[in-house]
């Protein structure tokens, strides 16, 4: 009887085994399809960059400009949103079994927040006449946007901040090791996204330094890079500027 047990066990185990073996290839292929997707998006934000490192200072786009380019910006978000609901459902799946109950509240809080996006991207109907004359650097290289899209990037990196935040006490909660990069929110970085002003790869990418200094005070427990106020962690005002250096030119 006590064999007849054991071999019942381990064959459960393996049954086990190979079933979170299925559901790791699974998630490492829609993991893999994100990536061409990602690498796909910055291919073409990259030649609307360097189209923009071209303009001429104080350019001003009209609003059919403006609207023409929104409809690109939101056409590759949309890409991204589509693809993303197929691997939340997965990564839900995997923290419930891992009982990682901290950062599953977490997720489910982040990924409300990105329906509320994108409900408020569909409905949303506003242009202005924009005029290119706040001057960053990422790279090395200099680029152009407008004011609005200056305070764009700027909220950026305090949403990554503070979701950073969010994630790295998450995951200190439920005793998991340090991985800003494979949290939920640093891999998808479209939080707070407004495609009216900034291209998806410019935000993500400033979202994305936010999140990894917020992750960090979160899971050690500290206010390092950021502070919290009226409810909310948000980035020091010293640190946003090494990140996003932008002035008006």
């Amino acid at each position: 009887m006590p064999s007849s047990r054991r071999q019942a066990d381990e064959l459960r185990r393996q049954q086990e085994r190979q079933v979170r073996e299925q559901q790791t290839q699974q998630l490492r292929l829609q993991q893999q399809q994100a990536e061409q997707l990602r690498r796909q998006q910055n291919q073409q934000n990259q030649q609307q960059r360097n189209y923009q490192g071209q303009q001429r200072r104080y350019q001003q786009l009209n609003r059919d400009q403006q609207a023409q380019l929104q409809r690109q910006r939101y056409q590759q978000y949309n890409q991204q949103w589509s693809n993303w609901q197929q691997i939340q459902a997965e990564r839900q799946r995997r923290l419930e079994q891992q009982r990682r109950q901290q950062y599953l509240r977490y997720q489910q809080q982040y990924w409300n927040r990105i329906r509320q996006d994108q409900l408020r991207l569909q409905q949303a109907r506003y242009y202005d006449n924009l005029v290119y004359n706040y001057r960053y650097n990422r790279s090395g290289q200099s680029y152009y946007t407008s004011q609005y899209g200056a305070q764009m990037l700027r909220d950026a990196v305090n949403n990554g901040y503070e979701q950073g935040y969010d994630a790295g006490q998450a995951d200190r909660r439920d005793g998991w090791s340090f991985d800003a990069q494979q949290s939920y929110g640093y891999q998808d970085a479209a939080y707070g996204y407004d495609s009216y002003y900034v291209g998806l790869d410019d935000y993500q990418y400033y979202f994305r330094q936010g999140f990894e200094r917020g992750y960090e005070d979160g899971y050690y427990g500290r206010n390092q890079y950021g502070t919290y106020s009226n409810g909310k962690y948000a980035i020091l005002g010293a640190v946003l500027g090494t990140i996003l250096q932008i002035a008006l030119d």
